[in-house]
């Protein structure tokens, strides 16, 4: 018996669920990209801003290419369970934010609707850092843009809201991106400058696009995770979600038109995110990039495996400590070294069965915030690295590897770059001043010498 309204009230009573009433709710968030992160972070908080009274904060999820989680969460009424797992067991619960989800290739008039609706306030969003459609310079690359991303949706969504008198949206970027509301105001900007100029004046008065830095392990659900679940709670959950128990989520509070209290759930409302989400950045995300990529190459298949092998688990607690820390301005009482120990613990989670390919793909756009950041930082202040530079190696490796079937926007020119059999040129035509992944880092003579010397070892 699959969830739905119908059938809830089958549910084991083991499960955890807010209450309120979904049916007088009004929509007030459209979300882009209603993928399993999103259900697993923000759809929760929101939930238990609705259980603790806030009214009107229903999430409409929005489907810019696939129709899989409207087709997983359709029929059961926008119901999911989120199972939340550690080395004590697993903890599951009813999430109740969702109302539907609308996909573009189907439904690009409801979506308009719902983007002009009085009652929405927030338009949020995990695209990755792909979806954001950027050239490499940074800019928005526009013919990209044209091509199935949010950018003509929300300019349709303005157009509306202005001719009708309503109220500015504000923008929350949520996936994982240095200064995400920052860039997500620019691009729209530049995207309304070239295609709808008469917008851009009342967007950038009205509607806001504050930063954010969001945490949470969210590895892909399995069919024997569904089929444990039904077991479990008495339905089956064909939006099942797996994650860790910690989360978190900072948010620059800068909203066009109210928010739900979501600080009343454990977010945190700040000034400035910008040192929260640098050290998500250059510790978490950084080292979750090391053990993809490392691990892989030495056969492992899970992020806890990959952190109980001792070479691996030296890197990454160098990276965090050594490497890392020492590039962010740390707010006060933000204890990185407390930070790093925390993440250790959390990828050892043997319940979570997070796995490395998932991690380890789109890979060129991951890294440069994720590592080359950092490199630059500590080559300006003479400071070695070479836990990341061994991780460079192994992502070539990686990359070189699995030409064939390699999950990266830049496949093609990855592709054509690894036919150079010189190593050395090799590195060079990807990270140096004119390379495929030019930044203010560039590598130095010793950085070549030490990146192939471990690419070598790696064969």
């Amino acid at each position: 018996m699959r969830l739905s309204n119908t059938t809830i009230h089958h549910l084991s009573p083991e499960v955890d669920q807010s209450a309120f009433d979904r049916k007088i709710q009004d929509i007030g968030i459209v979300h882009f990209g209603l993928g399993a992160f999103t259900r697993a972070h923000q759809a929760i908080f929101t939930d238990c801003a609705m259980a603790a009274g806030d009214a009107g904060w229903m999430i409409t999820g929005v489907s810019l290419r696939s129709t899989n989680v409207a087709e997983q969460l359709n029929p059961q009424d926008g119901l999911y369970l989120i199972a939340e797992q550690s080395g004590e067991g697993t903890r599951y619960r009813l999430s109740r934010a969702i109302r539907e989800v609308l996909a573009t290739s189907e439904n690009t008039v409801q979506i308009i609707d719902v983007l002009t609706a009085p009652a929405v306030k927030i338009v949020s969003f995990t695209v990755t850092e792909k979806g954001y459609c950027r050239a490499p310079d940074g800019s928005l690359d526009l013919a990209l843009a044209d091509q199935s991303s949010f950018y003509p949706l929300l300019a349709k969504g303005f157009r509306a809201r202005r001719n009708a008198g309503h109220s500015g949206l504000t923008l929350l970027s949520c996936d994982n991106l240095a200064e995400n509301g920052r860039i997500l105001g620019k691009l729209v900007s530049e995207y309304l400058a070239a295609r709808a100029p008469d917008l851009l004046i009342w967007y950038q008065t009205y509607c806001t696009s504050p930063s954010t830095m969001v945490d949470r392990i969210v590895p892909a659900t399995t069919d024997a995770d569904r089929d444990c679940a039904e077991t479990m709670t008495g339905l089956r959950d064909e939006a099942l979600v797996m994650c860790e128990p910690f989360t978190q989520w900072v948010i620059e509070d800068d909203f066009a038109s109210g928010r739900p209290h979501w600080e009343n759930s454990g977010v945190q409302m700040v000034r400035d995110v910008s040192s929260y989400e640098t050290a998500k950045l250059r510790m978490l995300n950084g080292a979750h990039s090391l053990l993809a990529y490392c691990g892989l190459n030495a056969s492992h298949q899970f992020v806890h495996q990959a952190i109980a092998d001792p070479c691996i688990r030296e890197l990454v607690r160098r990276l965090m400590n050594v490497e890392a820390a020492p590039t962010i301005n740390a707010e006060d009482g933000q204890d990185l070294r407390t930070y790093a120990d925390t993440l250790i613990h959390r990828f050892e989670n043997p319940k979570l069965n997070h796995q490395l390919s998932q991690i380890a793909a789109d890979g060129s756009q991951k890294i440069p915030q994720r590592w080359l950041e950092t490199l630059s930082l500590n080559g300006l202040s003479e400071r070695s690295s070479p836990a990341i530079l061994t991780a460079i190696a192994a992502w070539l490796k990686y990359v070189r590897d699995k030409l064939d079937i390699i999950d990266d926007p830049l496949a093609a020119q990855l592709s054509e770059i690894c036919e150079i059999n010189e190593p050395e040129k090799l590195v060079l035509a990807i990270f140096g001043p004119s390379g495929l992944l030019a930044s203010d880092w560039t590598p130095t003579d010793d950085d070549i010498r030490f990146v192939v010397a471990r690419l070598v070892e790696m064969q």
